[in-house]
Protein backbone atom coordinates (compact mmCIF):
# COMPACT_ATOMS: atom_id res chain seq x y z
CA UNK A 1 0.00 0.00 0.00
CA UNK A 2 1.49 3.46 -0.89
CA UNK A 3 2.23 5.47 2.16
CA UNK A 4 -0.09 8.45 3.00
CA UNK A 5 0.89 11.98 4.53
CA UNK A 6 4.24 11.68 6.44
CA UNK A 7 5.27 13.03 9.17
CA UNK A 8 8.57 13.63 10.39
CA UNK A 9 9.71 10.54 8.09
CA UNK A 10 6.66 8.20 9.47
CA UNK A 11 3.89 7.62 7.24
CA UNK A 12 0.73 8.16 9.16
CA UNK A 13 -1.55 5.69 7.25
CA UNK A 14 1.46 2.40 7.02
CA UNK A 15 -1.31 -0.07 6.53
CA UNK A 16 -5.06 -0.70 6.06
CA UNK A 17 -5.25 -1.75 9.37
CA UNK A 18 -4.86 2.06 10.54
CA UNK A 19 -7.67 2.87 8.34
CA UNK A 20 -10.03 0.91 10.75
CA UNK A 21 -8.28 2.86 13.55
CA UNK A 22 -9.66 6.29 11.34
CA UNK A 23 -12.69 4.95 11.50
CA UNK A 24 -12.98 3.96 14.91
CA UNK A 25 -11.75 7.56 16.25
CA UNK A 26 -15.30 8.76 14.69
CA UNK A 27 -17.39 6.53 16.47
CA UNK A 28 -15.64 7.51 19.45
CA UNK A 29 -16.42 11.03 18.91
CA UNK A 30 -20.23 10.24 18.54
CA UNK A 31 -20.42 8.30 21.45
CA UNK A 32 -19.41 11.35 23.20
CA UNK A 33 -21.74 13.01 22.59
CA UNK A 34 -25.01 13.26 24.90
CA UNK A 35 -27.08 12.98 22.00
CA UNK A 36 -25.30 9.76 19.97
CA UNK A 37 -27.37 7.92 17.75
CA UNK A 38 -24.82 4.78 18.77
CA UNK A 39 -22.70 4.31 21.51
CA UNK A 40 -19.54 2.22 20.65
CA UNK A 41 -17.50 1.51 24.08
CA UNK A 42 -14.69 0.32 22.70
CA UNK A 43 -14.10 2.84 19.14
CA UNK A 44 -11.71 4.77 21.89
CA UNK A 45 -9.87 2.49 23.04
CA UNK A 46 -9.60 0.69 19.35
CA UNK A 47 -8.47 3.92 17.55
CA UNK A 48 -5.97 4.76 19.94
CA UNK A 49 -3.34 7.18 19.42
CA UNK A 50 -2.21 5.86 15.95
CA UNK A 51 -6.15 6.49 14.97
CA UNK A 52 -6.44 10.48 16.89
CA UNK A 53 -2.82 11.20 14.94
CA UNK A 54 -4.11 9.54 11.77
CA UNK A 55 -7.52 12.15 12.08
CA UNK A 56 -5.51 15.04 13.09
CA UNK A 57 -2.47 14.62 10.18
CA UNK A 58 -4.39 13.82 6.93
CA UNK A 59 -5.15 16.43 5.02
CA UNK A 60 -8.79 16.82 5.65
CA UNK A 61 -8.59 13.86 8.11
CA UNK A 62 -11.22 15.36 10.53
CA UNK A 63 -13.36 16.07 7.57
CA UNK A 64 -17.07 14.10 6.38
CA UNK A 65 -17.37 13.12 10.07
CA UNK A 66 -21.10 12.98 9.12
CA UNK A 67 -20.36 10.21 6.93
CA UNK A 68 -18.29 8.05 9.11
CA UNK A 69 -21.32 8.51 11.82
CA UNK A 70 -23.76 7.96 9.10
CA UNK A 71 -22.23 4.63 7.78
CA UNK A 72 -22.43 3.29 11.21
CA UNK A 73 -25.67 4.33 11.91
CA UNK A 74 -26.86 2.61 8.75
CA UNK A 75 -24.97 -0.51 8.91
CA UNK A 76 -26.57 -1.00 12.76
CA UNK A 77 -30.47 -0.19 11.44
CA UNK A 78 -29.94 -2.67 8.63
CA UNK A 79 -28.74 -5.12 10.90
CA UNK A 80 -31.17 -5.22 13.34
CA UNK A 81 -33.98 -5.04 10.67
CA UNK A 82 -32.73 -8.31 8.94
CA UNK A 83 -32.33 -10.15 12.26
CA UNK A 84 -35.94 -9.04 13.25
CA UNK A 85 -37.38 -10.27 10.21
CA UNK A 86 -35.63 -13.59 10.71
CA UNK A 87 -31.61 -13.34 9.27
CA UNK A 88 -29.85 -16.08 11.58
CA UNK A 89 -26.20 -15.28 9.99
CA UNK A 90 -24.27 -11.87 9.75
CA UNK A 91 -20.92 -11.70 7.88
CA UNK A 92 -19.35 -8.95 8.41
CA UNK A 93 -16.31 -8.68 5.80
CA UNK A 94 -13.52 -6.37 5.84
CA UNK A 95 -15.05 -4.76 8.88
CA UNK A 96 -11.38 -3.81 10.45
CA UNK A 97 -11.69 -2.98 14.16
CA UNK A 98 -15.78 -2.73 14.23
CA UNK A 99 -17.47 -3.59 17.38
CA UNK A 100 -20.97 -4.54 16.24
CA UNK A 101 -21.21 -7.84 17.66
CA UNK A 102 -20.45 -6.71 21.17
CA UNK A 103 -22.29 -3.15 21.50
CA UNK A 104 -25.27 -4.36 19.94
CA UNK A 105 -28.13 -6.45 21.32
CA UNK A 106 -27.81 -9.42 18.99
CA UNK A 107 -29.50 -12.92 19.72
CA UNK A 108 -27.22 -15.22 21.38
CA UNK A 109 -27.90 -17.94 18.78
CA UNK A 110 -25.02 -15.13 16.59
Amino acid sequence: MAEAQATGGQAVVRNISDTARWAAVFRARETERADAIFRDPYAERLAGKMGVDIANTLPEGNSHAWAWVARTYLFDKFVAQEIEQGTDMVVNLAAGLDARPYRMALPASL
